[in-house]
């Protein structure tokens, strides 16, 4: 299946835009889709943590992401 990946904060810049396609195989999970996007965009290893949000909600690894399902890669914020 074919998913949309919305990309923020320092996601963009390594990536070098906001957002992408990846192909998912059916009733993957958040753990193994954050394994193939690595794999395949490789500058993101520099980003030690992120959140993962699916249809705008923070998603836990054993979450399952559908075809029609939004997911958007959250970096950690700091500020004050």
């Amino acid at each position: 299946m074919n998913i949309n990946v919305l990309l923020f904060g320092i996601a963009t810049d390594l990536i070098g835009s906001s957002s992408l396609q990846i192909e998912l195989p059916i009733n993957c999970s958040v753990a193994t889709f954050k394994e193939i996007l690595v794999s395949k965009n490789e500058s993101l290893k520099e980003m030690s943590t992120y959140a993962v949000a699916i249809n705008e909600s923070y998603a836990s690894n054993e979450t399952i992401i559908k075809e029609s399902d939004i997911v958007a890669i959250i970096p950690p914020v700091s500020g004050g």
